[in-house]
C-alpha cells in the first residue's frame, strides 16, 4: 500500500498536466481550477500521512516498479526512495506547492493563458517530486533535467515580451552548463562503483580513503551540477533575470524549490563529500564569495525583485556554506525556512508592486 500510496504523489500532478496541456482550448476556467489545484492537494495529504505514519529513524523504504534501463551491465530501475531527507523535501514541495498553486488561482484569473500556465506548473511539481523521489542518479537527472525545462517554459510563459523570452534562454543555457558537470560526475560514478544506485555507491565509498582523486573528481563535477542549478558563483546571474516570469513563478521555482536542488543533491551525496576534504574546501569558498557578493551587489538595487532575487542567491551561499564545515542538519533546516519565507516574500512584495503600479 504505501508503495501505491508513493508513486501516487508524483503520478497525480502528471495527470493534471495531461489534461490540462492536451485540452487547454477546450477545458473551461471552472473544471480548470479544479484539475489544476486538487491533485497537487490529495499529494499534499498523501505526503502528509507518510510522514506522520512511518518512522523514518527506523525505516528507509525503497520501491522498484520496473527496470528503466537494463541491458548487458548496465541495470537501471525506476525506483523511489522514501527517507528522512526525501520525506521533508516532498513536504516542502507539496505544500508549499499547493499554497502558492492557491493564490495563482486567484493572480491568473484574468489571463488567457491560464490553463496553459497552471499544466505548466503541475509539470514542474511532477518533476521536482521525481527529483526528490528518485533512488538512483538517472531517476534524480530526470526530475532534475525537466525542472529546467519548466523553468524555461515558466519564465518565458508570456513569451510576447522579448525581454522575458531572453531571460528564460539565458536561465535554460547556464542551467545546461552546470548539469554537463553533473553528467560527467554520472559517468565516473558508474565507472568506479559500477552502479548508481545511491545505497551501492555510498556503501562502496565508505571503503575509499578521504582525499581519494577519484572521489575528489566525482565530487567537484557534482558540485558544478549544484553550482548552476543553486545559482552559485559564477553561474548565478541567470536567477534576477529569470524573475521576469508570473509571481508564482518566482515563489515556486526561484525561491522555494527549483534553486534548492542542488543543495539537495548534495545534501543525498554527502558520503561522497564528507571523503572528498578538497571539493568541501571548494564549497566553502564559493558559498562565502556568493553570499558577501550577492548581498553587497543586492544593497545597490532599485528593483524589490532584483533585491529578493540577489537576497535568495545569498542565502543559497549560506546553505552551501553550512554543507562545507559539515552542518548537513542545519543546512537542510535553513532550506525549509527559506523556501517558506522566501516564498512568502514574493508573492507579498510582487503583488503590493502589482497594485501600486496600477
Amino acid at each position: 500500500m504505501t508503495a501505491i500510496t508513493l508513486i501516487l504523489i508524483p503520478l497525480l500532478p502528471l495527470l493534471s498536466f495531461l489534461i490540462l496541456g492536451l485540452g487547454f482550448r477546450r477545458i473551461q476556467r471552472k473544471t480548470a481550477i479544479f484539475a489544476a489545484t486538487v491533485p497537487v492537494f490529495i499529494s499534499f495529504i498523501l505526503s502528509l500521512v507518510l510522514f506522520l505514519s512511518l518512522d523514518l529513524k527506523s525505516e528507509t523504504l525503497l520501491f522498484t516498479y520496473f527496470y528503466w534501463i537494463n541491458t548487458g551491465s548496465i541495470a537501471i530501475p525506476f525506483a523511489l526512495l522514501y527517507d528522512p531527507l526525501s520525506a521533508l523535501m516532498l513536504m516542502i514541495v507539496t505544500g508549499v506547492g499547493l499554497l502558492i498553486f492557491v493564490y495563482s488561482v486567484g493572480y491568473m484569473k484574468e489571463d488567457p493563458g491560464f490553463n496553459r500556465f497552471f499544466s505548466y506548473m503541475n509539470l514542474f511539481v511532477f518533476f521536482m517530486l521525481i527529483l526528490v523521489l528518485g533512488a538512483n542518479y538517472p531517476i534524480m537527472f530526470i526530475g532534475w533535467e525537466g525542472v529546467g525545462l519548466c523553468s524555461y517554459l515558466l519564465i518565458g510563459f508570456w513569451f510576447r515580451n522579448h525581454e522575458f523570452n531572453n531571460a528564460a534562454k539565458k536561465a535554460f543555457i547556464m542551467n545546461r552548463i552546470g548539469d554537463l558537470g553533473f553528467l560527467l560526475g554520472m559517468f565516473l560514478l558508474f565507472t568506479t562503483f559500477g552502479t548508481l544506485d545511491y545505497m551501492g555507491i555510498f556503501s562502496q565509498a565508505k571503503s575509499f580513503p578521504a582525499g581519494h582523486a577519484t572521489l575528489t573528481a566525482i565530487t567537484l563535477l557534482l558540485f558544478m551540477g549544484a553550482v548552476g542549478k543553486s545559482a552559485q558563483i559564477p553561474l548565478f546571474t541567470w536567477l534576477p533575470d529569470a524573475m521576469a516570469g508570473p509571481t508564482p513563478v518566482s515563489a515556486l521555482i526561484h525561491a522555494a524549490t527549483m534553486v534548492t536542488a542542488g543543495i539537495y543533491m548534495i545534501l543525498r551525496s554527502n558520503v561522497l563529500f564528507v571523503l572528498s576534504p578538497l571539493t568541501m574546501s571548494v564549497n566553502g569558498i564559493t558559498a562565502l564569495t556568493t553570499a558577501l557578493l550577492t548581498a553587497s551587489i543586492a544593497l545597490f538595487q532599485n528593483d524589490i525583485k532584483k533585491v529578493l532575487a540577489y537576497s535568495t542567491v545569498s542565502q543559497l551561499g549560506y546553505m552551501f556554506a553550512g554543507i562545507s564545515v559539515g552542518a548537513f542538519t542545519g543546512a537542510m533546516f535553513h532550506l525549509t525556512t527559506n523556501a517558506f519565507f522566501k516564498a512568502l516574500l514574493s508573492l507579498f512584495l510582487y503583488s503590493s508592486e502589482d497594485i501600486c503600479s496600477h
